[in-house]
């Protein structure tokens, strides 16, 4: 079995894929403080719970844009998988498509492994909206490879700096709400969040269109993109699971 990673700013993912099959998903939150024996005990325990053992991975993969956790996932899956891990943007890794961007050493690893995943699911040309901890839009040309995009803050960082700017703004969950002209604070607050980041992805959606010159398909993707499943026409797909199954793609390219 295939044991995919994407460690993420705010959470780090890991799938296992029995050929094209994902078996499994488990999420913890990211901490560069974490050991690899904390992610061991962890993860061999939910694994147990599913019946497997640490014996059925062979293979491991990473997509990782923390350095500081760079040492220990490493450790992991060599001390508790015996396997030498595969990490996206190292040397040797062929990710079948072409960067075509100023400095494509300053890419995230998930950005790439996206255009991959997006290419090989819904056709392109495409852009992917990844709703995380910021919120980026990549752009996927029509062969496949990666283009740029932008990079934007994610919902919950907005909801930080408003909680933090101003003294009388209470912490709040974010949620669609059913009015966009809220009566009270807290549904002012739910509004301006949502629809205002509704109206982020639209907005940008269509500039990238318009200078990109070409039809373009979108799909979303990331921990909260199911949250705005239906809100806006311009999202025609949603795939939390994009960048797992990008990482399954590439091992199987470069396993040969």
């Amino acid at each position: 079995m295939l044991l995919a990673i994407n460690s993420g700013n705010t959470n780090c993912v890991f799938a296992l894929f029995d050929g094209d099959e994902k078996r499994a998903v488990w999420k913890m939150s990211t901490d560069h403080r974490r050991t690899a024996d904390e992610y061991a005990v962890w993860l061999t325990q939910l694994m147990a719970l599913e019946g497997l053992r640490p014996a059925d991975v062979t293979a491991c993969i990473v997509s990782n844009v923390v350095p500081p956790v760079t040492f220990d996932l490493k450790t992991l899956c060599r001390r508790y998988f015996r396997c030498e891990p595969m990490f996206i943007l190292e040397p040797g890794v062929d990710l079948g498509i072409k960067v075509l961007i100023d400095f494509p050493q300053e890419v995230g690893a998930d950005r790439v492994v996206n255009a991959v995943a997006g290419k090989d699911r819904f056709g392109a040309p495409l852009i992917v909206v990844d709703i995380g901890t910021a919120a980026t839009f990549d752009i996927v040309d029509r062969e496949g490879n990666y283009c740029g995009g932008v990079i934007a803050p994610g919902i919950n960082l907005s909801l930080k700096a408003l909680e933090m700017a101003a003294a009388k703004l209470p912490h709040i969950a974010i949620r669609r709400p059913e009015r966009v002209i809220g009566k009270s604070t807290v549904p002012a607050m739910q509004s301006g969040l949502f629809w205002g980041y509704v109206g982020l992805i639209e907005g940008l959606v269509s500039r990238i269109r318009a200078e990109f010159g070409e039809p373009m398909r979108v799909v979303a993707t990331g921990g909260l993109s199911p949250l705005f499943a239906g809100a806006t026409d311009v999202i025609e797909e949603i795939d939390p699971d994009l960048t797992l199954w990008g990482l399954r793609l590439i091992h199987q390219r470069n396993a040969g």
